[in-house]
């Protein structure tokens, strides 16, 4: 199979757009697996969307190199050809020092070779210079070819890619004109997921309208020719492998307003002897399951529909107080508080509104509040529903929860900062809520002992 990374010169250079309509493309031709670098939910569902797989995330930092190596092997099965997107900068990561949860640390760790899209935006002999930093800045890096974006008529495009062949060797792939076409919807966490029905007729014209443009501007044949053939990975059956039949049910939120998952969750609660049953807070009932996970999302869009669906509400209340387990994340714990405020201003309200949500936390959820993103680095309590042990995760949120006195929280965090001054993991009985997302795959073990506490119940 054939195999390449698409990385950035910087954050908006337009890789998402350019990696999204190459996928696309290659995808009428071939069977393309996609990957994302970083702990991130929505790219990978605009991925997904136009190849008809999941696309698997892969991170430096939150997992092992055996643990990115196993999710690679495990997303190429069946596949022809593996593209992976990068995040930011090809070299920004975790520190400032190391290239530690980087792309290019994908990068070397997969031998993979790197297509690096510049913005050359005002720019012509100054693009290859760019482009000849990055060749020379770290040893173990294929850069192989470069997409310029952002180019203004012929003589700029002329200008950029005679100069990046001359200096840099290498040959220009493309020029993407400047253009409206090449611009995905926005919302105040990023671009709006592609799960959300009233989002996806946009979506499906705004991506013929970029696959135009890209299909127009770069040679794919050229591309393909740079990949890299690679013998199919060979996967790590201790990570994936399935028991030949579930014993225990697990209810997980699946809809507008919960979506954010990692496609591994599923083949690791199978693994686990799991059988997942989405249902959908917003559209239906509470169904019967051994316990439940609320993932992340944007409640906050769908906070009346989510008010007005009572019997959900009250379904999840009572199988909390119950003692069935029940794990939530960022979005899910933000359903399960009393209530949520979103303030004049934000999404355009003249004023003030707010809604009653489950209220298994005592206390409420206020948006917008101080913009958070980042990893998480710290440890869970031995008595919380996913036992003890220490991880490393994310936050991405936009809100702040204002929980009562008195909240037991499992999680200590050493980075990041939680739910309040780095607690996190509030925790009522056997339900567990947090703004840290965790990756299923690094935090394995955890899901493990969920999954033995719903077996358990």
């Amino acid at each position: 199979m054939k195999a390449f990374l698409v990385a950035g010169d910087r954050s908006g250079s337009g890789k998402t757009s350019i990696t999204l309509a190459l996928s696309a493309l290659l995808s009428t031709r071939r069977t393309v697996q996609t990957f994302k670098v970083g702990m991130d939910y929505i790219d990978p569902s605009y991925l997904a969307g136009v190849t008809g797989r999941p696309c698997r995330n892969l991170d430096g930092y939150v997992m092992s190199p055996a643990e990115n190596r196993a999710v690679f092997a495990h997303g190429c099965r069946g596949a022809e050809i593996a593209v992976v997107e990068g995040v930011r900068g090809l070299f920004e990561g975790a520190e400032a020092l190391s290239d530690l949860g980087s792309t290019a640390a994908i990068a070397k760790l997969l031998d993979l070779p790197v297509v690096l899209v510049v913005n050359a935006r005002s720019i012509t002999r100054s693009a290859a210079a760019i482009v000849r930093g990055f060749q020379g800045f770290e040893s173990g890096i294929d850069i192989r070819g470069v997409i310029a974006n952002n180019v203004t008529g012929s003589r700029h495009r002329e200008k950029v890619v005679s100069a990046i062949e001359h200096y840099c060797g290498i040959p220009v792939l493309g020029a993407i004109p400047r253009s409206p076409e090449m611009e995905l919807s926005m919302r105040h966490l990023g671009l709006v997921p592609y799960r959300e029905g009233r989002e996806q007729e946009e979506f499906r014209a705004r991506i013929e309208a970029v696959k135009r443009v890209v299909a127009g501007n770069v040679d794919l044949e050229a591309l393909l020719s740079i990949a890299r053939e690679i013998e199919p990975p060979v996967e790590d059956e201790a990570v994936f492998a399935a028991p030949e039949e579930p014993d225990v049910r697990i209810g997980v939120a699946l809809d507008e307003a919960f979506n954010f998952y990692y496609a591994d969750l599923f083949d690791v609660l199978a693994s686990l002897g799991a059988e997942a049953v989405p249902f959908s807070p917003i559209h239906g009932r509470l169904p019967e399951a051994d316990g439940y996970i609320i993932g992340g999302g944007y409640p906050e869009v769908f906070g009346a529909e989510l008010e007005a669906n009572t019997a959900m509400r009250e379904g999840l209340l009572e199988v909390s107080r119950n003692g069935t387990p029940i794990y939530a994340e960022c979005g899910g714990l933000i359903y399960l508080t009393e209530r949520m405020v979103l303030k004049a201003g934000f999404g355009g309200r003249e004023r003030e509104e707010s809604c009653d949500l489950v209220g298994v936390f005592q206390g409420e959820t206020r948006m917008p509040a101080r913009r958070m993103l980042g990893y998480v680095v710290g440890r869970s309590a031995a008595e919380s529903p996913v036992g003890e042990a220490g991880f490393r995760g994310h936050e991405f949120h936009y809100s702040s929860v204002d929980l009562a006195p008195g909240t037991r929280y499992a999680y200590r965090l050493s980075r990041g900062s939680g739910i309040r001054g780095g607690l996190d993991g509030a925790v009522r009985d056997r339900t567990i809520a947090s703004y840290t997302h965790l990756h299923p795959v690094a935090s394995r073990g955890m899901f493990a002992h969920f999954v033995d506490a719903c077996r358990e119940g």
